[in-house]
Parts: structure tokens; sequence; C-alpha cells
């Protein structure tokens, strides 16, 4: 990975803020297309927020994007465009907690600050046979007080990244090497049978279903009317069409007779043209259901919302649901 032995902290925390709720595989490709187009942290804090957004689109977690701009411009107004070197500093930018405030401060500066991510709770967890979980307050102070002291402070770097590597290659969530782990002997979960437990994790809460109907809608000159979303909500700062939520499914041919229908296409005598195939997207404690509704003729005008063309729309970010809509349907 590019990432590692990387010594720029910019580069390593942009590598962490992309690859915090990602794959590596998946985020490689993002933090490569940002390092061309942001190589520095003036470059990126410089950008206007919509191009960055649309770098990140597809991504998810939109928080950690706005958190990104945020953390930039922070860099650039308080530090002059160099990134802070102290642990403190780095923890007092937007998005970033006690892991990737250590990972950037022991690779970059090599400051003894031990990191915590799911490698290295899995590893000590195993090790040391910890039931406590990994989630609780208790747990996140038990495995922060470890692995502190475990931490190397002659080389918190290599140490650091020593540890996530033997998680991620050998002390794996499934399918570990315990048969071969050079730690087998003195590991409480090897030993004991509890490999398949450890680390414990807590219950996770209830996913909230949703259902989003969106209606497409031109302006009679073959443009679409969009809006940004402010609301205090996911996909905060990202695009859409012109949305009506509702707390159920709803068979189609039912639409015409609700009253956002009524009140905003109805009294214009608009009807449903096509219907399209059902959307799903799962978020961590969320999921969305949803589907594209066009109707049969264009409106002059829709409060709230802007008119753009096709062409304009593929410059501004837009959820994976609605990405994927677009990628795959002409208008």
């Amino acid at each position: 990975m590019p990432w590692k032995n990387e010594t720029d902290a910019y580069k390593i925390w942009l590598s962490e803020i992309i690859l915090q709720q990602t794959r590596v595989e998946q985020g490689l490709a993002y933090y490569k297309k940002f390092i061309l187009r942001f190589p520095t942290i003036t470059a990126l804090a410089e950008a206007p927020g919509k191009e960055i957004f649309k770098h990140w689109e597809g991504l998810g977690y939109y928080t950690r994007c706005r958190n990104l701009i945020a953390a930039a411009k922070k860099v650039m107004l308080e530090y002059h465009g160099s990134f802070p070197a102290t642990y403190k500093e780095i923890l007092s930018l937007p998005g970033v907690g006690p892991y990737t405030a250590a990972a950037i401060a022991s690779f970059a500066f090599q400051l003894p600050h031990a990191v915590v991510d799911g490698n290295v709770e899995r590893v000590l967890g195993r090790y040391f046979g910890i039931s406590t979980p990994i989630g609780s307050a208790a747990g996140k102070k038990l495995y922060s007080a470890l692995a502190t002291e475990l931490l190397d402070k002659k080389n918190p770097g290599s140490y650091n990244q020593a540890i996530m590597d033997f998680g991620a290659t050998v002390c794996k969530p499934r399918n570990p090497l315990c048969s071969s782990c050079i730690q087998a002997k003195c590991c409480q979960a090897f030993q004991r049978g509890w490999v398949n437990d450890l680390p414990n994790k807590q219950v996770q809460l209830p996913r909230r279903e949703r259902w989003f109907y969106y209606f497409i809608l031109q302006d009679g000159k073959n443009k679409f009317w969009i809006r940004e979303r402010i609301e205090n909500d996911i996909w905060q700062n990202l695009f859409e069409f012109v949305l009506l939520e509702t707390g159920q499914l709803l068979p189609h041919h039912k639409l015409p007779e609700i009253s956002f229908f009524l009140k905003h296409f109805g009294n214009k005598g608009l009807n449903i043209k096509s219907v399209s195939q059902i959307f799903n997207q799962k978020l961590t404690h969320q999921s969305i259901t949803g589907c594209f509704i066009h109707l049969d003729r264009p409106l002059t005008e829709f409060p709230g919302y802007q008119s753009v063309t096709r062409r304009q729309m593929m410059s501004f970010p837009f959820p994976k649901m609605i990405a994927e809509y677009l990628k795959n349907n002409s208008l």
C-alpha cells in the first residue's frame, strides 16, 4: 500500500480518514485519486467543496468528507499550511480521534502513542483472553491502557505498524493462522478455544428502515430539478432529485393518491410516466429502499430546487443510490 512507511503527515492523515469504515481495496483507488488531484493539504483546502465531495462520491460516510474539508482549512488557518506535529494538536482536528491521532503522531513524527484499531483489538483481545466488549466505555479504556503499556517507546511507528499488520495477516477475523502463529503458546484464546469468540463485540443497534421515492422532473428546457441536502441527516451536502420519504413501502399505483403527489403534481395535471427498479443501500444503522419515478410533463418551477442539464449533473456529488441510477439510465 502506498501509505506504508509514509512519513508525510498529510498523506498519512488522508489515508487514515479514507480507510475509516472502508475496505482497503476500495480505499486505495480513492486515495490515489485524492493524491493526484490534491497533492498537498494546501491544494485540498483551496479546492471547492463540491469538487471534493464529487471525488468522495461512492465512498460513503460523508461526515468524513466534511471533516476532511474542515480539518484542511483549520491547518491552513491555524498552522499556516504545516501539518501539526503534536498529538494534542492533531487530535484537535475535525474528524480525528485517538486512533488516527496516534497513527499520524507515531508514523510521521515518531511520537510514543499506541494505535488501537480493529486489528490491534483483535490481537490483544485474543492474546490476553479479554471478555470486556471492545465497544464499551470500559473496553475502550482497557484496550487503550494495554496498548500503551506494550508500546515500544523507542520505535513507536514500527511497533504500531507491526501489530496492525500482524492482526491483518495472521490474527485475522476469520480463518486466523493459529497453527503457524509464533504467539500461539501464550495466546489465551488459542489455548482455551476462544478464537472465534474474541474480541467480544457489543450488540449492534437495530437498523432503521427508510423508503425514498425520487421524482425525476424536467423544466421544459431539457434540465432536471435537483437540490442539495442541507438537513442534519444522512448524505448532507450531497444532491438529490425531488424527494418523498414515507414511513413504509408504497405500491406504485398508490403514489398519485397521496397528499404529497396531489399537492405538488396532481394539481398541475402531471402523471407517472415510468417507475424504476427498486434500489437498496445499507448504512451503518439505516437501510434505504428507493426508486425513481419519471413524470410525464415538465414543470417550469419547483421551489427549493435548481435545474441543471444532464451534463452539468455529472459534476455534482450524489449519494451512491442516485449515482448508480444515473450511471445506468439516460434520463
